[in-house]
């Protein structure tokens, strides 16, 4: 607050003795310069909570914010360093609500360790053989980020499915099926896909049905009727 502006708020006889040279000046001068950091914080106080403005030493603590800080090391004390490079703890808060509106899918899985890890190429099968099973295949250039790629999987796979991590060789990636190349486009974007209602043989399928073709790149296309069930 300027000291004008705090003069104004005093009685009209302590109005009058603001002289310039006065006590009350010197003590009005004071005030403004006490005043003048916590007024520029607040004058920008978005860019504290902003992901990709936000000061490094806060980017952690808003992992906690939007329920990603499961990728964080569960060993490490509350004001440790990351084990992940900024950016990409950045790049998860920013799509925290996208994370959270598809957790327990394959698409929402294989996003968050996408971005987690900076590697493509995750696949999500479900062998006929084990319901409630899914196996998480992780391509030859993650395998070294296994511990938080075991922390992801814990947390984000449904509570009634079992899972398993398999390193080694991942087959080339492929379009999500019944996606068309405006979807496609609107992924690379971040851009909102048009909807395209899929078929009830091939919907994606929540709580444990992993399906390896199920997602996309960037933002996965609306959720069918049975999804929402």
């Amino acid at each position: 607050m300027r000291r004008a502006a705090i003069e104004r708020l005093l009685p009209a006889a302590y109005q009058r003795s603001g002289v310039p040279g006065s006590v009350l000046t010197a003590l009005l001068d004071v005030m403004e310069r006490l005043h003048a950091p916590d007024e520029a914080v607040l004058a920008d106080v978005d860019a504290l909570f902003a992901p990709y403005r936000a000061p490094d030493h806060l980017v952690t603590y808003l992992t906690r914010w939007v329920a990603m800080d499961h990728v964080l090391s569960t060993a490490s004390r509350p004001d440790a360093p990351s084990t992940l490079p900024l950016g990409r703890l950045r790049n998860l808060v920013a799509q925290g609500a996208l994370l959270a509106r598809w957790r327990g899918t394959p698409y929402g899985m294989r996003h968050i360790l996408e971005l987690a890890t900076g590697v493509t190429g995750f696949e999500l099968d479900e062998p006929t053989d084990r319901p409630f099973h899914v196996v998480v295949r992780v391509p030859p250039a993650a395998t070294d980020r296994l511990g938080v790629i075991t922390r992801i999987v814990a947390a984000e796979k449904p509570a009634a499915v079992t899972a398993e991590i398999v390193t080694g060789a991942v087959g080339p990636r492929r379009r999500p099926p019944h996606t068309t190349d405006s979807q496609q486009a609107a992924a690379a974007t971040g851009a909102e896909p048009p909807s395209m209602p899929a078929p009830a043989s091939t919907a994606p399928r929540r709580a444990g049905n992993t399906s390896t073709q199920a997602g996309g790149r960037a933002v996965s296309p609306q959720p069918s009727e049975k999804e929402k069930l």
